[in-house]
């Protein structure tokens, strides 16, 4: 199913006007915290598999501790639940619930070196409208998060682009909750209603969803660009979505969405927004769209004698929020902010866009062992609007190998990286701060991370993920908090993730 930078100061506090000569002292404060109007990145946390969960429906542990008795071989820790699994599925109903759990540590580099454990529990609840109560067609949809432990990327690291998708403030909130109908022959349109995290749907590669860091989900544009992050884990917003079956192999995707995942117009959205309960309808609108190309298509035949297609899909599209977005190099009087002549109001814009492109390509597939596959993945976006976002690229790509040793045929390695760029009028204020108060502010710049990480399946309902990373120009080359006249050094993080789908 998906997160986040370090929490950086919002625009209106990181840039209030203080009497001089104490700008200079607040200055150097919010350098050292990381001057950087992004809220928080945001990403897919693991996929749940209510298939799995359905299956249990048939399992016939009994008894308090009867899902012992098959616990090396069941998708499932609890089986079916002690029967609550094949009591929803009378009514067409599944119940799906998964445990994330993680700890990373820097030994290099950060503010501070140290170890952080964080963990997620997911719960879905999926109901198909036909087995029900006869409704062709429609599927209804819950989730629920519970987030705990701490983050490593916000403690120690101030990174921008985080070291785990799940990392994000605790809270037991609510995540998505839709409708979806299908419509047409062979269900060639569905549409979708309801509070939607787009992290599930659009932007997509399915094969960087096994990697950890924030980025492989929900890109850094958004993260950094959109109101809260934009309507991604652990947020989302309402609106509506339709997808189109166009041809054989194209399908397009649409929304609108409220314009921000929370009401509040200042502060931390997952702290303004706790519950997840928050459905605001007044803060202007996100529209986005997305054209797939996906081969071999749905439904298509293979000859016996021939071999397996290599597939691929490719994913094109952009994104409008119509919010106001603030300057991030003039006040409203057309003054740098950074200047103590000006009265440290940015002037807001109406709007900002970005666009995107998604790559998934197979490159081979072993004649011996068909699930033995190498695959590449690759994802950039970008913006021209420097003047009034924080981040205006960002870039992805990596390669995965199934089935990478005999015998073991759900065990994927990835080897990947990600690139962001801070925009240039975010830099050009770097330099300003520097001429206007003497305080050290190197103008922000790239960030650039690698990843390895090896999933292994001990069980059928628990997965091993030892992962490496390594950060260099932390920050896009922020000051050291701990240490304020020197950037933040390259970052070694190594983590050790668990998933037990419950």
């Amino acid at each position: 199913m998906s997160q986040r930078p370090a929490p950086l100061l919002p625009t209106a506090s990181r840039r209030a006007r203080v009497p001089w000569p104490a700008r200079a002292i607040v200055a150097a404060g919010c350098l050292a915290l990381g001057a950087f109007s992004v809220t928080r990145a945001h990403a897919v946390p693991p996929t749940i598999n209510l298939g799995n969960a359905a299956e249990a429906e048939d399992d016939a542990s009994s008894g308090v501790f009867g899902f012992l008795s098959n616990w090396r071989r069941s998708a499932n820790f609890l089986g079916n639940m002690w029967g609550l699994r094949p009591e929803l599925g009378k009514y067409g109903a599944v119940l799906a619930v998964q445990e994330t759990s993680e700890v990373f540590g820097n030994a290099t580099g950060g503010n501070r070196r140290g170890v952080d454990y964080d963990g997620l529990t997911q719960a879905v609840l999926q109901i198909n409208t036909q087995r029900a109560f006869g409704w062709y067609g429609g599927t209804f949809n819950v989730s629920m998060e519970q987030i705990h432990g701490r983050s490593l990327s916000q403690d120690n690291l101030q990174a921008l682009q985080t070291i785990s998708g799940i990392e994000a403030d605790r809270s037991t909130r609510l995540w998505e909750l839709w409708f979806d109908q299908k419509f047409l022959d062979q269900q060639q349109l569905d549409i979708k209603i309801g509070q939607q995290s787009l992290d599930q749907e659009y932007m997509i590669s399915s094969n960087a969803l096994i990697f950890a860091n924030t980025m492989f989900g929900w890109p850094m544009v958004p993260s950094a660009d959109l109101p809260g992050g934009g309507p991604a884990y652990p947020l989302s917003a309402l609106g509506v979505r339709g997808k189109y079956w166009l041809a054989t192999p194209l399908y397009v995707l649409g929304g609108v969405y409220s314009g921000s995942p929370t009401r509040a117009l200042s502060g931390d959205p997952q702290q303004t927004n706790a519950s997840g309960t928050s459905f605001p309808l007044d803060r202007g609108v996100m529209a986005i769209a997305e054209i797939q190309y996906v081969y071999p298509a749905l439904g298509a035949m293979v000859s016996p004698d021939d071999e397996q297609p290599l597939s691929h899909v490719y994913r094109l599209g952009g994104w409008y929020d119509s919010e106001p977005f603030a300057d991030q190099y003039y006040d409203n009087t057309g003054t740098p902010l950074a200047s103590p002549a000006g009265n440290g109001t940015p002037v807001n814009h109406r709007g900002a866009f970005s666009f995107y492109a998604v790559m998934d390509q197979m490159l081979w597939r072993s004649h011996v062992d068909p699930n033995r596959t190498i695959n590449m993945f690759g994802r950039a976006m970008g913006t021209p609007q420097a003047d009034r976002v924080p981040v205006d690229f960002s870039l992805n790509y990596g390669v995965t190998m199934k089935d990478p040793f005999p015998y073991r045929t759900d065990d994927t390695f990835g080897l990947a990286m990600g690139y962001t760029h801070v925009s240039s009028a975010l830099a050009r204020y770097d330099r300003a701060v520097h001429q206007y108060t003497g305080v050290y502010s190197p103008p922000q710049g790239g960030e650039t991370y690698v990843e390895a990480t090896y999933q292994y399946q001990f069980t059928g309902w628990m997965q091993w993920q030892p992962d490496f990373q390594y950060i260099f120009n932390p920050g896009g080359g922020i000051p050291n908090p701990s240490h304020p006249d020197h950037h933040i050094h390259n970052e070694l993080v190594l983590g050790f993730r668990t998933n037990i789908a419950l």
